[in-house]
């Protein structure tokens, strides 16, 4: 699989780290709530089709993007810098 980073150009899946999903990691549930806390670790969905994932370009650039991905065919539908606010910001 080949991911075109917005600052260093397409690059093979082996220069990147993915984390998972980037629409979870990104709204992380906030305060002492043990019940939210237990969704947001362990009850993940498995989705089939379009996925926003959030990915670290360690051998490169090293920024995190967010890259959405088809995961029946790993299409890469669009690649955007993350920012601090959790969206994809367009390079």
């Amino acid at each position: 699989m080949r991911i075109r980073c917005p600052y260093c150009g397409e690059r093979s899946n082996d220069e990147f780290t993915v984390l998972g999903d980037a629409d979870a990691l990104l709204t992380r549930p906030s305060g002492e709530n043990i019940e939210a806390f237990h969704e947001y670790v362990y009850q993940r969905t498995n989705p089939a089709g379009l996925h926003r994932e959030l990915w670290y370009h360690s051998a490169g650039c090293r920024r995190w993007l967010v890259v959405t991905r088809d995961t029946r065919t790993h299409e890469i539908t669009n690649v955007a810098f993350a920012n601090s606010r959790g969206e994809g910001a367009t390079a």
